[in-house]
């Protein structure tokens, strides 16, 4: 709730008549408070392995987003001057800087820096939540917001692959992680002596007629074939499964996929807005 102070100014006129009439004006002083209802703001703060990806939400609708290589206290100052942020919650893959954090505790009358011990709105099955990435419980409760009750695949293509599921029960169960393309690309030029460090392109062919398009069509298609494995034999575990597709590669594979997908590039921001909201 914002206050503002605001004054009027108003002038009168008056006139008296003896003998001569004359007009006197008099300024007269009006002060008074109102209020302006704005609306409550969340930072979503998604620090990664190789970028650092931030969202604004009010309430549950994303105004805006914005990716980072480096994300300090200059353009944290920025977006809260842009934006009034009430509440902020911080997951990192990596070791967030001290500094970050104070600031953003400092700033928010709420702030949430994920861990094991943060409350969610799904039941964690996991044996070591302590070892779970935050961006794999984020995007399970994104896609589980979207989808609440159902048995869901999360396939986050990002700089490893995690394939994650969820239960109708609304229960984490448990998932898997594999090399993501740009891990697969350098991979084999780095442990092998002759292969190429090849530059990546938006489409692949079926097979390679050079070794720049086998390594791609090998990595690509590869990772196709390896995640429709995982849809083939997870639907025969959890029946009615949803597919949910995210992370910085999902434009290679959401129209290579043979099955019905829901595509969403913001997944985990949903998923750590509903945390930070839970």
């Amino acid at each position: 709730m914002l206050r503002l102070r605001v004054k009027i100014y108003a002038l009168a006129l008056f006139s008296k008549r003896k003998g001569a009439t004359f007009a006197k004006t008099q300024r007269f002083f009006y002060s008074f408070s109102i209020k302006i209802k704005l609306p409550i703001m969340n930072l979503i703060v998604d620090q990664g392995n190789s970028f650092t990806k931030i969202g604004i939400f009010s309430d549950k609708e994303l105004l805006h987003t914005a990716i980072f290589k480096q994300l300090g206290k200059k353009e944290l100052e920025s977006l809260f001057e842009l934006y009034p942020v009430s509440a902020t919650i911080l997951s990192s893959v990596v070791n967030p800087e001290y500094e970050m954090i104070e600031y953003l505790k400092k700033r928010s009358k709420k702030f949430i820096l994920l861990d094991e011990n943060t409350p969610l709105p799904i039941e964690n099955l996991y044996k070591t939540p302590e070892t779970l990435g935050k961006d794999r419980i984020a995007v399970c409760i994104g896609a589980n917001y979207l989808k609440p009750n159902a048995n869901l695949l999360v396939i986050d293509a990002g700089t490893a692959v995690t394939y994650d599921v969820v239960n109708a029960k609304n229960q984490y169960v448990g998932g898997n992680i594999s090399p993501g393309l740009e891990m697969r690309r350098k991979a084999l030029h780095t442990f092998t002596q002759k292969l190429p460090l090849i530059e990546m392109k938006d489409s692949a062919p079926m097979l390679g007629t050079t070794t720049d398009e086998a390594i791609l069509a090998g990595i690509v298609n590869g990772l196709i074939y390896e995640m429709e494995g995982y849809i083939s034999s997870l639907s025969s575990i959890y029946p009615d499964l949803s597919i949910f597709l995210t992370g910085g590669d999902l434009f290679y594979f959401e129209k290579k996929l043979k099955n019905s997908i829901f595509a969403d590039s913001n997944l985990l921001l949903a998923g750590l807005n509903r945390i930070l909201n839970f």
